[in-house]
């Protein structure tokens, strides 16, 4: 019966021992350390990308407004990487405490096994004769007796053989943490190095990035009337964005009218552009970016200027910086809505998924016309680039019916990683 118990306590013993080598927990830091990796190769693909648009501007001579945009997006890029880098680090701290205990749980539990099994040759040393083991058999008071004697020798033995494979696979896991543990210090010091690196590249970026706003600072009227044409610009964009949208009401409400019908608040939809509009909504934060490359260096909303003191700048939208060349594509499949050519905006292509629109501002070239069928992303027209400042830039819009959208909230986190 001792046996049968210590077979069961170094059972459970090893049963401890795979929990620790296998654990949940572990399982856990893993997933978020090959997150944090999968993050941190999207940030590094952004601050390449961002490196090369930002070499673009310098073959101009003068600081742009573009320029700084760029640079101040590398700053946000640059510091994500280094808060990246920083709880990859935490995580691998994590790992390494976890890896420590579990080899001084190991080598504990591998003394314990030998000492067990030292306690057994003893024994068996003692008992080593065949004379002795007949002996002790045939002592026996009765014939079940005897047979449990032969099982307990039989259980003796086997156990024994169990109890030196406990121990060569304990020294296998603890062989195996050990290593474990080398390469996770090993890499803890190479993101150490790389957190330095990129910190020091974070202090030049910010130097430059005040040489830009000191050298734009004095041409601040320039900026200024800059500033009001593309407000006008973008107020007409709007205008004729919501002319549409009120055209798609009035003719919703006189087909209502004419049914019978409640009166409605949006667009009159088909089956099919009920479906596309489902379709559109379902898929929010997972549509493709509206170019294939870019960074994002205007966000949607109201914002302090990066230069002119006391001024504030409205985005219906987002603004793509992208590479000379790139085209608009579409984000989801639709129908064109409208093509139109706003001063300062260039041309613009707008849209129709069910009850959303998206609006693709300052191309060059339009290679779609009202009223076509377009499939998820296909290229709508060639956007334009502004050689005074080697900047080719995509103004993107979402509408939901009246309702203007943050497109961040409905694209793709990064270009880089669809």
């Amino acid at each position: 019966m001792s046996i049968l118990k210590s077979s069961v306590t170094s059972a459970s013993l090893l049963f401890a021992v795979l929990l620790l080598l296998h654990s949940p927990f572990l399982g856990a830091q893993q997933n978020e350390k090959e997150r944090l990796q999968r993050d941190k190769i999207r940030l590094e693909q952004e601050i390449e990308y961002t490196n090369k648009l930002l070499s673009e501007t310098q073959k101009v001579k003068q600081t742009s407004l573009n320029q700084l945009t760029l640079l101040n997006r590398q700053i946000k890029q640059r510091e994500e990487l280094i808060r990246n880098i920083n709880a990859t680090v935490a995580s691998i701290d994590r790992q390494i405490t976890q890896t420590g205990d579990t080899i001084v749980f190991l080598e504990k539990e591998i003394e314990r096994y030998k000492a067990e099994y030292a306690r057994m040759i003893v024994a068996a040393h003692k008992h080593r004769s065949a004379h002795h083991r007949l002996m002790f058999v045939f002592s026996s008071e009765d014939f079940n007796q005897a047979y449990k004697r032969i099982k307990y020798l039989q259980q003796y033995s086997a156990y024994r053989r169990a109890q030196a494979d406990k121990i060569e696979q304990a020294k296998i896991g603890l062989t195996q943490k050990r290593t474990e543990l080398e390469l996770q210090r090993a890499e803890k010091l190479s993101l150490r190095i790389a957190h330095e690196r990129e910190k020091d590249q974070l202090g030049t970026e910010l130097e430059k990035q005040n040489q830009s706003v000191r050298s734009l600072s004095q041409r601040e009227k320039d900026l200024l009337a800059t500033l009001r044409e593309n407000e006008r610009a973008l107020n007409r964009l709007q205008k004729a964005i919501e002319d549409i949208i009120a055209e798609e009401i009035r003719l919703a409400r006189e087909a209502a009218k004419k049914a019978g019908t409640a009166r409605p608040e949006s667009f009159a939809l088909t089956p099919e552009e009920i479906l596309i509009s489902n379709n559109f909504a379902a898929n929010k934060g997972k549509l493709p970016w509206p170019s294939e490359r870019g960074v994002i260096a205007a966000t949607f909303g109201e914002h302090p200027h990066p230069v002119l003191r006391g001024i504030k700048t409205r985005n219906n939208g987002i603004d793509i910086i992208t590479h000379e060349g790139a085209e608009a594509r579409a984000v989801f499949e639709g129908v064109v809505s409208n093509v139109l050519t706003i001063p300062s905006l260039n041309n613009v292509v707008i849209l129709k998924h069910g009850e959303f629109l998206t609006v693709y501002s300052n191309l060059d070239e339009v290679y779609v016309k009202r009223g076509d069928k377009i499939a998820l992303r296909q290229s709508l027209g060639k956007i334009h680039t502004n050689a005074a400042e080697a900047r080719t830039k995509l103004h993107f819009e979402i509408w939901k019916g009246k309702d203007l959208q943050n497109p961040e909230h409905w694209i793709a986190r990064s270009a880089a990683i669809q």
